[in-house]
């Protein structure tokens, strides 16, 4: 779980660690917003953001064991100089860990926003869930492989329950689309789309060494787009999940939507984007 980098400059030691401050930030007031936010959404689709948020509350506690590693696996060689590895190292794991937990959740509340039949959701969840639990549990060897073979290997092992989330969401999760109201329907189609293109961010972070970049740079590559792609992930897309939410107790009640949007219950329809 060690780090294999020995020395980071100033600069790249400063770069990691204004961003995960930020990303820590970004985790810990998205989850305060979602659960404060949850009595704005119909009751049915407050389990999806209670959801949201626990999700990034996982995040926010595993970043903050981030950071305390980072700052004891790395000291000032000398003032303003470079920084050294310490015997403590780096504990990468922190992150398998946290995506261990948080991405079969956030692939739940993707289903529970929709509000969809059990049947359908339980089908769903049964696919889903497993296969991303294997995506992570297959990728963490590949990420702690010192040489480059059996980092391929294990990436290419863990692609395969990629692909095959890929296709549920895309395939199958399409089939229930149908029954959502349009606006909505339009939405979870480009959250697919944000959740596919912030994923697609991690298997490059894992490749950067080799990719041609090594050492202390491509150890600062990796967490700055991990940390970036977590953001996205998981604040960024919590925070549509909330606006589907709110799109979706529009459009099932028009009272909700005068007293929200404050607008006539007739009219609701044309202002669900306001959400």
């Amino acid at each position: 779980m060690s780090s294999t980098v020995t020395m980071l400059s100033n600069a790249q030691f400063q770069t990691v660690y204004n961003v995960f401050s930020f990303a820590l930030a970004s985790m810990l007031f998205t989850s305060l917003f979602l659960l404060v936010s949850q009595g704005r959404v119909l009751p049915r689709y407050r389990q999806a953001i209670v959801v949201s948020a626990t999700v990034c509350g996982i995040a926010a506690y595993h970043y903050i064991r981030i950071f305390n590693s980072f700052n004891e696996a790395f000291v000032p060689a000398a003032a303003g100089g470079d920084y050294t590895l310490t015997p403590f190292g780096f504990n990468e794991g922190y992150r398998y860990v946290d995506w261990l937990l948080t991405v079969p959740l956030l692939l739940l509340e993707t289903v529970a926003v929709l509000a969809l039949p059990k049947a359908t959701r339980s089908a769903l969840l049964t696919k889903l869930i497993p296969a991303s639990a294997l995506m992570i549990i297959l990728g963490y060897p590949g990420e702690i492989a010192a040489d480059t073979a059996p980092k391929m290997i294990w990436g290419a092992l863990s692609t395969i329950p990629f692909l095959f989330i890929l296709y549920v969401l895309f395939v199958e999760l399409t089939k229930s689309l149908g029954r959502q109201p349009a606006d909505v329907s339009a939405t979870v189609g480009r959250l697919r789309l944000l959740l596919i293109a912030t994923w697609g961010v991690y298997p490059i972070s894992f490749l950067f060494p080799v990719f041609g970049l090594d050492g202390a740079s491509a150890f600062v590559a990796r967490q700055v787009g991990y940390s970036i792609a977590d953001v996205l992930a998981k604040c960024l897309y919590g925070l549509v999940i909330y606006k589907i939410a709110r799109m979706k107790s529009a459009a099932d009640d028009p009272t909700f939507a005068a007293v929200e949007f404050e607008e006539a219950p007739s009219s609701s329809s044309s202002q669900l984007s306001a959400a």
